[in-house]
């Protein structure tokens, strides 16, 4: 902290130094550290150097309390930061933050959309178009190619893929959602023509306009019907329909920073109607005053919904 945001003296390097060296546990922990250094930067300015400034020897326990509780504050943000901006967003070649979306048209006409926390790569060559979704979700409308394969009629066309930590979706001449889940599953949606879902180590599987499935590495869930208003997160709302409370807030939760906490006591209230997500306090205000329930805010990053 104190390299990253105030100015070490020389025997701070000394000091530092010295403790690097003195063994690979401690070269192992400072690696770990480095990877989450970036996410400092979304602190607020100058608040390491805040932590850092220690009372002056003779200085009072309370003056000591209030440099601990600013390092106590310090530290959650920053894990909070890098929890909420991974590497995969940093590096990739198109990402959106918590709580962002955004809407990309690529060179072959493709509209691409993405929805919050999401990082996709662009991998175009030759003789196949390759989108790499590391996490997150996104809409994909292809274009109308002009690529060097050709098809049976002789139509120049390139193959699309979308690369999921699941496996592979490709594309035929379609219009499609793909979603990864926390569980380390993949969701897809179909919206218009047709699929093919090829799992890793599982067999392929089509999927039709107006189905979705879920596939891990090993396979295919059996297909259903898609989700009524399952690309409205493109406008910035949430259809629930007969939703659990529970996870009505953890689909909240997705487009916030921090953490949003339902009750036991409420989780499977039934909701039904049409929420915010790009305004989720608006969203929690709604079903606080059509439910009857508890909005309680520890801060911005700890909100708690409970029984009114």
């Amino acid at each position: 902290m104190r390299f990253r945001f105030d100015s070490p003296r020389a025997e701070d390097r000394v000091a530092f130094a010295a403790w690097l060296a003195r063994s690979a546990e401690h070269a192992q922990a400072w690696a770990r550290a480095e990877k989450v250094m970036g996410a400092f930067d979304t602190l607020p300015t100058g608040l390491g150097s805040q932590v850092l400034r220690m009372p002056p020897k003779g200085a009072g326990r309370r003056a000591m309390l209030r440099a601990g509780m600013g390092l106590g504050l310090s530290l959650p943000l920053a894990w909070l930061a890098w929890r909420e901006r991974p590497w995969q967003v940093w590096i990739a070649d198109v990402s959106t933050g918590t709580g962002e979306r955004r809407q990309e048209t690529l060179r072959d006409g493709t509209q691409l959309v993405l929805n919050t926390a999401t990082a996709v790569d662009i991998a175009f060559t030759a003789t196949e178009r390759r989108l790499v979704l590391h996490k997150g979700e996104i809409l994909v409308t292809t274009g109308a190619d002009a690529g060097t394969g050709a098809d049976t009629n002789g139509a120049a066309y390139r193959p699309f893929f979308v690369d999921t930590p699941a496996g592979s979706v490709q594309a035929l001449g379609t219009r499609l959602g793909v979603r990864c889940l926390d569980d380390g599953a993949v969701r897809v949606t179909v919206f218009e023509h047709a699929v093919a879902l090829r799992p890793m180590d599982g067999v392929s599987r089509r999927l039709d306009a107006g189905q979705q499935a879920r596939f891990d590495r090993t396979g295919v869930e059996l297909p259903r019907a898609a989700e009524e208003g399952a690309d409205l997160w493109t406008q910035g709302m949430l259809l629930a329909r007969d939703m659990r409370l529970a996870d009505v807030l953890a689909e909240l939760g997705r487009y916030r920073v921090g953490f949003l906490r339902c009750d036991p006591a409420i989780a499977d209230m039934r909701v039904s109607g049409a929420v915010s997500v790009a305004d989720t306090d608006a969203a929690l205000a709604a079903l606080a005053q059509t439910f009857s329930l508890r909005i309680r805010r520890v801060s911005r990053y700890w909100v708690a919904v409970g029984p009114a």
